[in-house]
């Protein structure tokens, strides 16, 4: 069988199988943009089983995913679906990426924080009273629903008639894919907080298949998909997201985030990132391997 890479990404390597795709999950680490020369063992294989342990789940929900069979230790095999261009799409479109992201926010966390500290947001958008100041980490009286864009250079917010056209997705459809995102996230919270896991916010992508029905894809609910916070950290008043940030508060400590940004902002040439010290690689490995046994409540033991 021909397999031919079709996206070498920083995190995941996609190959092209003809009318399947493989997956596979690199020990790779990414943060501030730039991928480290670093190594972080067990990584690649921690996020695959996150994503195959959710899928396999949604497929008990009755949920229909792109997946087909996990590939030992690090891939996984999926079915293929076309990449079309938006302006192609219409309402009969069938077998093809919609080219929508849905973020589901539980916490007020990242972006959300950013806008509603700039005033891009109101408060009462998000279902807190008018006038309210809302705090970092607080939790929404209800989980916010958006959807960005997916096939353009950088990311942009849409609004429901926006995305309903540039997607081709009938309201109807639209509103199927809130209420699954809704029903994982919800799955995903109960499943996570018995094991000690705040689960803050995460993205899910879907496709139509031959027939037009719904189906996720790509993969979700992973240590580098969504976002997490330890839940005895949280009740002391701290938010720290877990798995990257050890490795973002390394790159801050050293001043390398300093020294990169302030080469962006000036257009000088970006320093390059060194690599990370054993200890830092060893600690990172350890808590992606207990953030896989937080997120599945399965113990992980490595694939020969």
């Amino acid at each position: 069988m021909d397999r031919k890479p079709l996206r070498m990404g920083s995190v995941k390597e996609v190959y092209d199988l003809g009318r399947e795709l493989e997956f596979r999950f690199t020990d790779r680490i990414s943060v501030f943009d730039k991928v480290t020369p670093s190594m972080i063992p067990s990584k690649g294989e921690t996020l695959c089983r996150e994503g195959v342990y959710w899928f396999d789940r949604a497929k008990r929900m009755g949920i229909a995913t792109h997946f087909e069979r996990y590939l030992p230790p690090n891939g996984m095999l999926v079915r293929k679906v076309d990449i079309i261009n938006p302006e192609n799409i219409t309402d009969r479109s069938k077998n093809c990426l919609i080219p929508l992201e849905v973020i589901c926010r539980w916490y007020v966390a990242g972006s959300i924080y950013d806008r509603l500290k700039g005033g891009d947001i109101d408060p009462e958008v998000l279902g807190f009273p008018r006038g309210r100041t809302v705090e970092y980490g607080e939790q929404l009286p209800d989980p916010y629903v958006e959807v960005s864009t997916k096939l353009e250079r950088v990311d942009r917010l849409l609004d429901r008639s926006s995305a309903l056209e540039l997607s081709g997705l009938t309201p109807a459809e639209y509103d199927a894919i809130t209420e699954i995102v809704l029903g994982i996230d919800e799955d995903i919270k109960r499943e996570v907080e018995t094991r000690g896991l705040i689960h803050v916010d995460g993205k899910k992508e879907f496709a139509f298949d031959q027939d037009r029905n719904i189906m996720v894809i790509d993969v979700y609910g992973t240590a580098d998909e969504d976002r997490f916070w330890a839940k005895t950290q949280y009740e002391e008043g701290e938010f720290v997201d877990l798995s990257k940030e050890f490795v973002r508060q390394h790159y801050r400590r050293i001043g390398y985030k300093d020294r990169l940004y302030d080469a962006r902002n000036t257009g000088s040439p970006e320093p390059e990132i060194p690599p990370l010290p054993d200890d830092v690689i060893d600690q990172t490995s350890r808590i992606y391997t207990r953030l896989f046994e937080m997120i599945t409540g399965d113990t992980f033991v490595r694939h020969d």
